[in-house]
């Protein structure tokens, strides 16, 4: 097994690991490690079955519950087994086979507007489009340990608040349906294994910090999320198909870049069970 960084700050390649085949706990305990240093891990090339996803999930701990309605079942595909979501632009009969489907998406955390984050995904790649529809990740920890102590100092052991709509890619944009949650969390998270603290706000789900006037919320926000977003603490992954992802959200955001709407993309997602976050 190799591990290749794919940026400076976040992200590394495993080579040399065929997925579809069972994996000592030797080697499931190297993945679960190196996922925990580089925050996301990429696996190119694997040929995988739904099953062979849902048995990668718990390298990371145990699969998450959908919290939507099972989509579609997309052309080809026999059918969905429990806890895998499509994230497609497919459509039958007008309406999308899959969640998330058309555009961009600003940086976020999955399920931080839950009361219990996921504190993992993993997405795999069926279909792509000829460009576009990359995944931008940035290391939190990196941009917490480098944030100004003017906007460090009033935001510590502060909470946010978070609220997400469903069908909007972005907010304002009028497109949302009814959000099945919203939730509270530090601004600041101490991640439960490493002990180390990262930021845990982001551009599309956080409303405000609790606490604080709008006014100074805002300000404070905006700041932290330019400097959470800034180039150093990023790594842009260029999809190919039979790609697999893992990424941490208790450490790290991500956001897509738009895609052409008349092209195919089709992913798998699981996710991995989280705990109650610890300030």
């Amino acid at each position: 097994m190799e591990i290749i960084p794919l940026g400076r700050h976040i992200g590394a390649e495993i080579r040399g690991v065929d997925l579809s085949r069972p994996l000592t706990r030797e080697v499931r305990d190297a993945i679960h490690a190196a996922w925990l240093d580089h925050l996301v891990l990429l696996f190119r090339d694997q040929e995988l079955t739904q099953q062979n996803l849902l048995d990668v999930t718990t390298i990371f701990g145990r699969i998450g519950q959908l919290a939507r309605p099972k989509a579609f079942r997309p052309p080809g595909f026999d059918g969905l087994l429990d806890n895998i979501m499509l994230i497609s632009n497919i459509r039958e009969n007008g309406e999308p086979i899959g969640a998330l489907p058309d555009g961009e998406m600003m940086f976020h955390h999955d399920m931080l507007h839950a009361a219990i984050p996921h504190k993992g995904t993993c997405l795999y790649s069926v279909e792509v489009p000829s460009h576009g529809g990359d995944t931008v990740f940035a290391n939190g920890y990196a941009a917490y340990e480098t944030l100004p102590e003017a906007v460090r100092a009033p935001l510590e052991g502060k909470r946010a608040f978070h609220h997400y709509n469903y069908g909007s890619t972005q907010k304002g944009d009028g497109k949302g349906t009814a959000a099945f949650a919203q939730s509270s969390h530090p601004v600041f998270r101490t991640h439960d294994e490493t002990g180390r603290k990262a930021i845990y706000v982001n551009r599309l789900m956080t409303e405000r910090v609790e606490g604080l006037s709008g006014e100074e919320s805002a300000r404070l926000l905006a700041e932290v999320y330019d400097h959470a977003e800034k180039a150093d603490w990023l790594y842009a992954h260029v999809w190919r198909p039979r790609d697999l992802l893992i990424w941490d959200n208790r450490c790290s955001m991500h956001a897509r870049t738009d895609f052409p709407a008349g092209e195919r993309r089709l992913m798998l997602r699981t996710t991995v069970e989280g705990e109650a976050a610890p300030v």
